[in-house]
């Protein structure tokens, strides 16, 4: 059956499933070749029982359609299907807008639901992918905490709000990440997802668990009830960020769905949307019962028309592939070519793993490595357990503690391209590369080092979470950081915490006024990192030509970028120095170096605390990074 759908007979080429509007009509386009009926009911209301059912008609290559004349938008809708005699009632899954908990799709008309000013708001300047700085965040999570002082705590609108202050005054939110100075939002999934209930205040799940995938979320819109709602605040979040100069990213999980046998893809076309293995089962590559087959026509169709969509309609910056390894790489090679159509400076990445074993051919797989020339990126896990040791146990990592990782540093501060004969890494270009030590998954790096670390003083392994950061912050690449990691988020030590609540997850804004010092150390190293071409090179035999290492103790790492860019420092040390002493590095190139970074601070007015400046060699203090210039 596979086989025979497979055929050119039954993939449809068009660019309009789903619900067309126009003011005098609406046309619904399914595929369905298995069907041999296909109803169309549409609902007076979102919990409207009964409906108005219209018979479908069966045309070329699988599609079911119809033309209904008249105003059809805001109209509830949802399609009946009869397969092998029996009939069942699914959403569509091309569905653009919702009603509560996506119990039926709803007819949209983009126009009337955007919000003032949307068509001509000011979008962020292009930017290459080594010049982005990535923050991570959960919509609820940002804003939920009672010391947020925001108004619209879980929402979308959160990110509209400016002027909000937390705890001792400190801003928050929007504010907050102004004066960070990112460049990306990454949010966990935001499209409509199954596993909490919307019509429930209060809720939390990270959103992994797709059911409708062009639509937004509910639950963080403040009317889950309405489907109208949730667009239309979802692109007033869009336009604020935009307009504070932030770019968008979503996350998206086309590898798996909730579940399967009732999913939508499953009702109108049973298993095709899957892998299974020779006795039909479903196979588990995403460690959540089930994984999507790529490779396929319509799925493959559905990937792409998807992420047009998302780029087109609400202009997303960025696309974040969970489990990306579970997608075939003509999947993702088409996804890069039609994105890049929309938006040339789009970002495009993703885990290059699975969750568990894929029917996916290991060849066919987005593994690491096998993004090699198609500029998409990929998450670098081999800087991150450098850095740090293991995701959630006591192993230690360079900066905490485990010597003889200089090289694995190395190759990070690279880019992870083949660099030396000895240093080398997966990349053929550094915007391949997503450095990263800690993500939503796993213990926060505060926690980590809480756990591995309890021999060293609160004060070391602060240090130790600003070192970490800042050889992300410093290395040739894309950088992402944790949203929270700048003030030593917690999650109390929970390593999963998916479902585990806003009490664990939210980000605790008292904590910015604790550690002001770490988060004003990181904000101003992002702020120099944006200044400095040579920290975000994109090109290899750029970052050969322009990066030296240089002799240094056990557990450091030093190394000058040259640079002949106008308005950058020509030269620039960087030091790592991961042991709890001091250490001495002798400087290749004589004169005198001023300091831009040292234990305290990053100042590119020059520091403040103690020496500005050495010559000959330098002495770093323990678990710091030093930066130094010379012109």
């Amino acid at each position: 059956m596979i086989q025979m759908l497979e055929s050119e007979e039954f993939i449809y080429q068009g660019n309009d499933l789903g619900a067309n509007y126009q003011k005098d009509q609406t046309v619904f386009k399914v595929w369905s070749p298995v069907a041999t009926e296909m109803k169309l009911v549409i609902y007076d209301s979102y919990d409207a029982a009964t409906g108005h059912v219209y018979s479908m008609n069966k045309s070329k290559q699988g599609i079911w359609e119809i033309k209904l004349s008249g105003d059809f938008k805001n109209q509830y809708y949802s399609y009946r299907v009869t397969i092998d005699e029996v009939e069942r009632e699914t959403v569509d899954p091309y569905a653009k807008g919702a009603a509560v908990n996506g119990e039926k799709g709803m007819v949209v008309d983009f126009s009337a639901i955007n919000p003032a000013g949307w068509d001509k708001h000011a979008i962020p300047k292009p930017l290459k992918a080594t010049e982005a700085v990535i923050y991570e965040m959960h919509v609820r999570d940002f804003s939920v905490d009672e010391n947020s002082g925001i108004a619209n705590k879980g929402k979308y609108l959160a990110f509209t709000e400016s002027g909000t202050k937390g705890t001792n005054g400190v801003s928050t939110g929007l504010d907050h990440l102004k004066e960070l100075g990112i460049t990306h939002l990454h949010l966990l999934p935001v499209y409509d997802f199954a596993s909490i209930d919307e019509a429930k205040e209060g809720q939390y799940n990270w959103g992994y668990d797709p059911y409708l995938f062009n639509v937004p979320e509910g639950s963080y819109s403040t009317n889950p009830y309405d489907g109208a709602v949730r667009l239309r605040e979802f692109k007033e979040m869009v336009k604020a960020l935009h307009e504070n100069d932030i770019r968008v990213v979503m996350d998206v999980v086309y590898n798996h769905t909730y579940t399967t046998g009732d999913s939508p893809f499953d009702i109108l076309v049973p298993q095709y949307y899957y892998r299974t293995n020779d006795s039909g089962a479903y196979t588990n590559g995403s460690g959540c019962g089930n994984e999507t087959a790529s490779e396929r026509a319509m799925m493959r169709k559905f990937i792409l028309d998807s992420v047009k969509f998302w780029a087109e309609e609400y202009k997303i910056d960025g696309f974040r592939f969970d489990l990306m390894a579970l997608y075939d790489k003509e999947t993702m090679k088409e996804v890069e070519q039609e994105l890049r159509k929309i938006n040339p400076s789009i970002l495009i990445y993703g885990e290059p793993w699975t969750g568990g074993t894929s029917a996916l051919k290991a060849s066919f797989q987005m593994v690491k490595g096998s993004q090699k020339g198609m500029n998409i990126a990929v998450f670098n896990d081999d800087i991150r357990n450098a850095i740090k040791g293991d995701n959630d146990g006591t192993g230690l990592g360079f900066v905490n503690g485990r010597p003889g990782l200089e090289n694995e540093i190395k190759k990070g501060i690279a880019g992870s391209i083949q660099y030396s004969d000895s240093i080398f890494g997966f990349a053929e270009q550094p915007v391949e590369t997503i450095n990263y030590i800690s993500a939503h998954d796993n213990l926060t790096l505060f926690d980590k080092f809480e756990k591995s670390n309890t021999d060293a003083s609160a004060i070391e392994r602060e240090k130790m979470n600003k070192l970490a950061i800042s050889i992300v912050l410093t290395s040739q690449g894309i950088p992402f950081i944790q949203g929270g990691t700048e003030i030593l988020r917690t999650k109390k030590g929970n390593h999963n915490s998916y479902n585990a609540g806003d009490e664990v997850n939210k980000i605790q804004w008292h904590r910015k006024s604790i550690y002001k010092e770490t988060l004003q150390y990181i904000k101003n190293l992002i702020e120099l990192r944006r200044s400095q071409r040579v920290l975000t090179l994109d090109n290899a035999e750029d970052i050969k030509r322009s990066l030296s290492f240089i002799e240094s103790p056990k557990n450091t790492v030093a190394y000058i970028l040259s640079s002949s860019y106008e308005d950058d420092y020509k030269n620039l040390l960087i030091i790592h120095n991961a042991n709890r002493e001091a250490v001495t590095v002798k400087v290749p190139i004589s004169g005198q170096w001023k300091i831009l970074a040292n234990e305290f601070e990053v100042n590119q007015a020059g520091v403040m605390q103690g020496v500005v400046a050495f010559v000959g060699e330098v002495e770093a203090a323990p678990l710091s990074t030093y930066i130094l210039y010379k012109d």
